[in-house]
């Protein structure tokens, strides 16, 4: 069984990961897999510094995420951009870690990302869960964890598809507003289920 795990950023989605994983669940952590495919030496990585320029790296020369994040997440267009050179990498990536996990006779893998439906990684996977919060709680959350001012926050949420749209491809909406461990027992008995 191969579980889509999204939401947008700040949601729970990667606590409802940490929950699935200690059930017993192999967790392929999409943002790991990007920043894997973009250090240095990587196809992806070459792209990257070749369209955005020098000014992106920091002094080892790997991409300094921070400053191409507030280039793209301010500009729908570099954005695409990134996401046309990373994509196709990521994708690949992914298909081989299930094709091995598979192989590996893992019962249940997680396909963890914030833009699974965007990339288009849900056709990868049997079902979908989308982990859900309300807009305020996701500013609050961001804010607090990542040291975000309420502008480059703001700019991050807005940058994704909203859970209204996402909503159509899940099989299952997880309400994360509530408390931890509110999130647990739903987590626990979508996994009895499964």
């Amino acid at each position: 069984m191969v579980i889509g795990l999204t939401g947008g950023i700040a949601s729970g989605k990667s606590t409802v990961s940490s929950i699935l994983k200690k059930l017993g669940a192999y967790i392929i952590d999409v943002d790991k897999v990007g920043r894997d495919v973009v250090e240095k030496g990587e196809k992806a990585y070459n792209e990257i510094v070749c369209f955005f320029g020098k000014k992106i790296l920091q002094h080892d020369d790997q991409i300094n995420r921070k400053v191409l994040g507030n280039i793209v997440f301010s500009d729908s267009k570099q954005l695409q951009k990134l996401n046309s050179i990373t994509h196709p990498h990521i994708i690949e990536r992914v298909k081989e870690i299930i094709s091995k996990c598979k192989t590996d006779g893992k019962n249940v893998i997680v396909v963890d990302a914030a833009i699974l439906i965007e990339m288009g990684l849900h056709s990868l996977c049997d079902t979908v869960w989308l982990i859900s919060v309300d807009k305020e709680t996701q500013l609050k959350r961001l804010m607090e964890r990542d040291n975000y001012t309420y502008e480059e926050a703001m700019n991050r949420i807005m940058a994704q598809t909203s859970d209204k749209k996402k909503s159509v491809y899940a099989d299952v909406v997880i309400d994360n507003t509530g408390t931890l461990e509110e999130l647990e027992n739903k987590v626990l008995e979508l996994w009895n289920k499964i």
